[in-house]
């Protein structure tokens, strides 16, 4: 059996992760405020930092079969910045599906197994896009 163990710095940077995506999700909820979406992001961004570690982001960030994606979600954050905030969404749109879609399996998965909402994901029509697209990457 394998046993992953929680320290207090990956519980901090799955919280801040959380609440990175919480704001995010204000962020567009609220007609693209960027100061929630620039929250969002470096709260997210932080988090992922804290969870796997500086230099395991950095490594995930600089392979280069994930330049596109991390060319494209850094463009996207910095549009937010400036004031951009759909055009920077678009951009880190691209670039988190890019980024993390070989994450697809474990995630379908994950979203399978949780209580409540796994039974709506265990639907034989959801369920079929989750086996359709198991394993494979976005196309870029």
């Amino acid at each position: 059996m394998v046993s992953f163990e929680m320290n207090d710095r990956k519980k901090i940077g799955l919280g801040l992760t959380g609440f990175g995506v919480f704001f995010t999700f204000l962020g567009v909820v609220f007609l693209f405020d960027k100061g929630l979406l620039a929250m969002g992001n470096i709260l997210f961004l932080s988090g992922l930092a804290l969870t796997i570690g500086l230099t395991s982001t950095l490594q995930f960030f600089m392979k280069p079969q994930n330049y596109k994606g991390t060319i494209s979600f850094g463009a996207g954050f910095f549009f937010v910045l400036i004031g951009w905030p759909i055009i920077g969404m678009i951009l880190e749109s691209y670039g988190f599906l890019v980024l993390f879609s070989g994450f697809w399996p474990t995630l379908s998965v994950f979203v399978q197994r949780i209580p409540v909402i796994g039974w709506i994901f265990q639907q034989p029509y959801i369920r079929s896009l989750f086996e359709r697209y198991r394993g494979k990457r976005v196309p870029v």
